[in-house]
């Protein structure tokens, strides 16, 4: 009964998640296709910056607007929203004759994205028993990862697709959108919203088929942390959420503090600054994808082990030595060998089993059920504020000179020492609690 109860809730998870895979595939599409746009539509650096940003100005808005509608109307219909976005921006991106139509569907695609970082590690959160919690929603990260690699193999394959094989990079996302759209219709509502609203029963039917024993208590833990919430606790920035709103805060800051989204749209050029042709840069950037999801599933394996605070500790300290020394290879200009690969291939090894696969578990934890949907669109919105800073800032910043870029990377690894000791100071280890419990702790009685 046990194992068929933890396959329900993993496939659930799974088909939620998608919506990650396809938050990933975007995420590093572009990557493959930035190169050709600035060149077709002939775009300055300021341009250039600004369009290749559209995406993830698109996902602060939607991070932003996203929260409130899903504690309002529930997780399930906001995700049918997601996924119809994801299949808009995938046909209009690639059939977009002009910079401007490209911005328009890109920034349409930034909604999806910005409004899944909300809802589905929410849901996937909601849904899980708190002892394989972590694992689950860092399920949500770990098809984020795929759907990178996935999209640095398809970039590769396509490079030659036709006139204008941008196009096709861009329209593939398609397919896997329309899926997740199909997927959708066999997910069952979060049984924590459905107690919100008074939906017992159905709640209860739910709780029946993701618990094995103690469904009565549950039900009555979730109803008694919602019915001590007063008017003011429903408000989320009141002073009793100031802890949980700055942990989301500071962990989505440092998650972008430390380069990936970067590495990630950048990747390609970086490695075109070494001397590498176009197509060794694709195929390398495939390495970084491949490496991205095998540490990925590390992290997913200690997440509920070894806890939250251990790995964003231990992927800090290793992230900021590597980032140091992608930094001086910049400044040096040595290329020689593979030194600049092997760098970026153990920086992502340390981002994915830590900032990578805790980041959405923790912003999922931290609030009270009456709350969540605001305080996880609190989180993803600062994630994608300082993505769209950073990927804006970045082509800008020497105008992707080899000295430019190390000015970034050196900044990048201090900010990873910093959030050392921030993690070591202020964060709480939530492994292994319930979120109700968590949500009265961390609320400032």
């Amino acid at each position: 009964m046990k194992k068929q109860t933890n396959n329900k809730v993993f496939v659930w998870s799974i088909i939620v998640a998608m919506g990650g895979f396809l938050f990933g595939f975007d995420t590093a599409v572009i990557s493959g296709v930035e190169k050709h746009v600035q060149e077709l539509f002939q775009l300055s650096s300021f341009r250039h910056g600004l369009t290749i940003s559209s995406a993830l100005i698109g996902t602060i808005v939607g991070a932003l607007i996203s929260g409130n509608p899903s504690d309002r109307y529930g997780r399930k219909p906001i995700l049918f929203v997601i996924a119809a976005l994801y299949i808009l921006t995938a046909l209009g991106s690639s059939l977009a004759n002009n910079v401007s139509s490209f911005i328009i569907f890109r920034f349409l695609g930034g909604l999806g994205i910005g409004a899944s970082s909300v809802v589905a590690p929410m849901y996937i959160a909601e849904i899980s028993p708190a002892k394989i919690r972590g694992r689950m929603t860092a399920m949500f990260q770990f098809n984020v990862i795929a759907g990178i690699l996935i999209a640095y193999i398809s970039n590769y394959l396509l490079r030659d697709a036709g006139a204008e094989p941008w196009r096709w990079m861009l329209g593939v996302a398609g397919i896997p959108a329309f899926i997740f759209f199909s997927l959708l219709f066999i997910i069952p509502e979060s049984p924590r919203f459905l107690i919100k609203i008074g939906q017992m029963g159905k709640a209860r039917a739910i709780l029946e088929k993701i618990e094995v024993s103690s469904i009565d208590e549950e039900i009555e833990e979730i109803k008694l942390s919602m019915s001590q919430s007063s008017i003011k606790r429903q408000k989320l920035f009141s002073k009793i959420y100031f802890k949980p709103i700055s942990i989301a805060f500071l962990v989505a800051m440092f998650n972008q503090f430390s380069g990936i989204n970067a590495i990630l749209y950048y990747a390609p050029r970086i490695f075109e600054l070494s001397g590498l042709t176009n197509s060794d840069s694709l195929f390398q950037s495939i390495l970084i994808g491949i490496t991205n999801g095998l540490f990925t599933i590390v992290g997913l394996i200690l997440i509920d082990r070894a806890g939250r605070k251990k790995l964003l500790i231990t992927g800090s300290i290793g992230m900021s030595i590597c980032l140091g020394l992608v930094a001086k290879t910049f400044y040096t200009q040595d290329f020689s060998g593979y030194g600049l690969l092997i760098y970026l291939l153990i920086y992502i090894m340390f981002f994915a089993f830590s900032t990578g696969a805790v980041i959405w578990v923790l912003i999922a934890e931290i609030f009270p059920t009456q709350v969540r949907g605001k305080g996880q669109s609190l989180g993803s919105f600062s994630h994608w504020f300082f993505a769209a800073l950073i990927t804006f800032l970045f082509p800008v910043i020497g105008k992707l000179s080899q000295f430019g870029v190390g000015h970034a990377f050196m900044f990048f690894s201090i900010m990873m020492i910093i959030q050392v000791f921030v993690v070591w100071k202020y964060f709480p280890e939530t492994n292994g609690r319930t979120l109700e419990e968590l949500g009265e702790n961390l609320s400032d009685k």
